[in-house]
């Protein structure tokens, strides 16, 4: 048996631009033969996935799963929103929320974890090969609580747990499980349409309340408005700021007329014990990646030899 070094693997890696694991396994079963891995890689479409790595893979689905206590989001992404409808692609977009649900919300971790006979990041090779997209995970994320429930919603779902947002909201609490998953639901619902940056000021990114500050000052300088006078405007403004973009203090979609945590705290009635927020994740699908502007009809003559 051969002895299968890091600078081999690093070789192969280079030439298919097939993945690391990949790779290693291909040296391995041939023997450390460098061409009989080439081909080992070519037969099973990893090294033609490959090709496909660098086209960008904006739309897909994001996949929400949850059990009891922990929930996990994750986002896969494709070329195309036709992919999305592919009923592999959707198997795929479950499977791998069903290994971060149990390993975590590390991404390289979720891609080494083994699934039957292959590891997550060979499936994702193996179902590029198959569709014919370049397909990433590009993303996951977990909450947990000792006590309580993690609940989850998906909008603009094409099948069960998956969809173009996905939002968990993780609530701690002793009381009735049931009644905890419902105002989940709904808190999560409220997240969606809502999109909070964060639970209560204090998690705000201090450079956004800075900029916030200065965009409000500047304003009433302009206005010709004294110092003094615009500092307590400011701070004015920023509650203002706060009822927008922090979570307890937005106004329930559920019933306006409440505070989120207005709504969470007469919620405990009903569930029979204090419910703590303990923390919420909302993915929009493809957000933050920059997409390529591509013309179709330039596309079609192109392929078509037409200038």
């Amino acid at each position: 048996m051969a002895t299968i070094t890091a600078a081999m693997v690093k070789d192969l890696r280079e030439s298919t631009g097939a993945g690391m694991m990949d790779c290693k396994a291909a040296l391995t079963e041939n023997n450390g033969d460098m061409q009989a891995a080439q081909d080992w890689l070519r037969k099973k479409g990893l090294s033609k996935a490959a090709k496909k790595a660098g086209r960008v893979a904006a739309e897909g689905l994001i996949g929400a799963l949850t059990s009891g206590t922990k929930g996990v989001l994750v986002e896969v992404n494709s070329e195309t929103d036709f992919v999305a409808r592919n009923e592999q692609f959707q198997g795929l977009v479950k499977m791998i929320a069903q290994v971060a649900l149990h390993n975590g919300a590390d991404v390289e971790t979720i891609k080494a974890a083994k699934v039957g006979d292959v590891t997550v990041e060979t499936a994702i090779s193996d179902a590029i090969a198959t569709i014919g997209e370049n397909m990433t995970l590009r993303r996951a994320a977990s909450l947990e609580v000792s006590k309580g429930v993690v609940s989850s919603y998906v909008h603009n779902a094409v099948v069960e747990g998956a969809g173009k947002i996905g939002v968990i909201v993780a609530l701690e609490s002793t009381g009735k499980t049931d009644e905890l998953a419902v105002l989940g639901r709904q808190l999560a619902m409220h997240v969606a349409a809502a999109k909070p940056l964060a639970l209560d000021p204090a998690g705000l990114d201090p450079d956004t309340v800075k900029r916030e500050k200065d965009v409000l000052a500047d304003k009433y300088r302009q206005q010709g408005k004294p110092e003094n006078v615009i500092e307590k405007i400011v701070d004015s403004g920023l509650k203002t700021y706060y009822k927008e973009v922090c979570l307890l203090d937005q106004a329930f979609i559920h019933d306006s007329g409440k505070s989120v945590a207005q709504a969470v705290k007469e919620a405990e009635g009903k569930v029979g014990g204090p419910i703590k927020i303990a923390g919420f994740v909302n993915y929009a699908l493809g957000e933050g990646i920059e997409k390529q502007e591509s013309d179709f009809a330039a596309e079609v003559a192109a392929a078509s030899g037409k200038k």
